[in-house]
């Protein structure tokens, strides 16, 4: 399924990830880390691999359209699970 998402609110989505979720995406996914960072808009081809992302540009950052969204429902899904933790520790 793709879904189209501004490049700021991807990277936004990437930002707010806590450490080491690259690596955790990569390894459930059998993917490198070099490949889920392309998909949030790294540039390292050398050793990651393109992942369906087309950028054009545009306002807030350009438009991009993601052929999977696997690795973004995961993404949120990680974000989701973390905000839950937050949100049970301040009650």
């Amino acid at each position: 399924m793709t879904k189209t998402i501004t490049f700021n609110e991807l990277r936004r989505i990437k930002d707010r990830l806590p450490d080491g979720s690259t690596h955790r995406i990569a390894d459930e996914l059998g993917l490198t880390v070099e490949t889920v960072r392309n998909y949030f808009g790294g540039q390292n081809f050398k050793e990651g691999k393109s992942c369906g992302v087309h950028i054009e540009p545009g306002p807030d950052g350009g438009l991009v359209v993601l052929d999977d969204t696997t690795i973004l429902e995961r993404a949120l899904d990680i974000l989701g699970k973390e905000s839950k933790v937050y949100e049970g520790a301040k009650a």
